[in-house]
């Protein structure tokens, strides 16, 4: 374990709480407790047990802060693998904000964004998939993602790591022992075998990148765009998803001018969704604002629900649109069902709803989840979920496909183990084994204050 100074945080929302947490860690904290916690019980520092609760107050020079209970963990059977003291005080800005001046006052210093946490993967309690799996719990909106960053905060995606790595090892062992005990012929049957190994590794690296697309969703959602020419029911079906009169509507073309944006939760898959202004040709200066800012919303979204009257059925107006939105991946939503008498579903890429009157809304909701989702959720946690780590499985694919086009093209086979060494060494960076000081600092700089 390393050796650091003492650190603080609040590590509580900072407003109106019931209470608040002031954590420290370094080998200083049980003693910088001692300097300011008064109880008649206290006792010597060596009499206060680990992982237990002690009543008392905080106080500057005899005079009470505030009323608390404290607890000690002691290194290295702790959060961050060093000693760490808990204090929970009264909640609010004032008390914690004291204590916190009190603690620094008596030879702590205030800890930097995701430090507790970075003492926790320098001290080697954790490694950095893990690190970043608890900052994903943190922020984490719906069951799924919360469920992914609870299986990868266990070490699945370092687990898998490790096997990958280990294999690339035996390679590079077997490259090895070809080259200092050299036989007739058996280069060329070592080659052969090696790359047949290497493929099949090389296969599992690229299903784990695959995997991306569908982690990506569960851990950041997806951004969905409802459009539509004016007044077709788009801020109603807004309104009617999220289960509140977020948007205006009224029988007025045009109403909405800006682009809305709320957050829903369809069975656990997190949506950004846009309500945007009518798309048509406009000389009202405001609302052309409106259809440039639809248009790029449109450009960043992942689906698009194009809303259509039923009851018009497809105009020129619409073909417009669709033709627009047709290298994006969109549902086409056709609104105001209960005006028709017959309602025909078999299309693939139609839903019919009413928004006025909450008919296909589930419908709808299952169609978008089953469009992103729609497949075994995997709970083991072996999807990738992060863009770092898929991005370094993929430079470490690269090299393992250098690899093999070096045993392909019947270059010397000891030639191989440097590709195979620079793929070792990339994989490395998603555990932090071999990960620069910087970058680590970057991915720390993101956590909140106090973890």
């Amino acid at each position: 374990m390393r050796d650091f100074d003492t650190i603080c945080a609040i590590a509580t929302q900072i407003g109106e709480s019931g209470i608040s947490i002031i954590r420290l860690s370094g080998a200083h904290s049980l003693g910088i407790l001692f300097k300011i916690f008064r109880n008649k019980k206290f006792g010597t520092i060596e009499e206060f047990k680990p992982y237990t609760i002690k009543y008392g107050f905080i106080v500057d020079n005899e005079n009470v802060i505030d009323e608390v209970l404290v607890s000690y963990m002691r290194s290295p059977k702790s959060y961050t693998a060093e000693d760490v003291v808990e204090i929970n005080c009264h909640g609010g800005i004032i008390a914690a904000d004291k204590i916190v001046k009190e603690v620094i006052k008596n030879g702590a210093r205030l800890a930097e964004p995701g430090e507790f946490t970075k003492r926790a993967f320098l001290n080697g309690r954790i490694d950095l998939t893990q690190a970043e799996a608890i900052q994903d719990i943190i922020i984490s909106k719906t069951d799924l993602s919360m469920d992914s960053a609870m299986k990868q905060s266990l070490g699945s995606i370092n687990d898998e790591i490790k096997l990958i790595r280990a294999e690339i090892l035996s390679f590079i062992a077997h490259i090895e022992a070809i080259v200092d005990f050299p036989e007739d012929d058996m280069e060329e049957i070592a080659s052969e075998k090696l790359l047949c190994d290497i493929s099949i590794l090389a296969d599992k690296i690229d299903a784990l990148i695959k995997s991306f697309e569908f982690g990506k969703v569960i851990r950041e959602g997806i951004k969905v765009s409802i459009i539509g020419k004016p007044n077709v029911g788009k801020s109603s079906l807004l309104n009617v998803l999220l289960n509140e009169e977020r948007a205006i509507v009224t029988d007025i073309p045009g109403t909405t001018r800006d682009a809305i944006e709320e957050l829903l939760n369809i069975n656990g898959l997190l949506i950004k969704i846009i309500d945007t202004a009518g798309l048509r040709e406009t000389k009202d200066v405001v609302e052309k604002i409106g259809v440039n800012v639809a248009k790029k919303k449109i450009d960043e979204s992942d689906l698009v629900l194009f809303v259509l009257d039923a009851s018009e059925g497809m105009t020129d107006e619409d073909i417009i649109i669709l033709d627009y939105i047709s290298l994006k991946k969109h549902i086409l939503v056709m609104n105001k069902c209960d005006l028709l008498s017959k309602v025909y579903n078999d299309e693939k890429d139609i839903v019919y709803i009413s928004a006025k009157e909450h008919i296909g809304i589930n419908a709808l909701k299952d169609k978008i989840y089953n469009l992103f989702l729609n497949k075994e959720i995997k709970y083991g946690g072996t999807d990738i979920t992060n863009k770092r780590h898929a991005d370094i499985l993929i430079r470490g694919l690269a090299q393992l496909n250098c690899a093999k086009e070096t045993l392909l093209n019947k270059y010397p086979i000891d030639l191989v183990s440097i590709d195979l060494r620079n793929s070792w060494s990339i994989l490395g960076e998603i555990s932090g084994d071999t990960l620069n000081e910087n970058i680590i600092d970057e991915i720390f700089s993101k956590f909140c204050l106090g973890k």
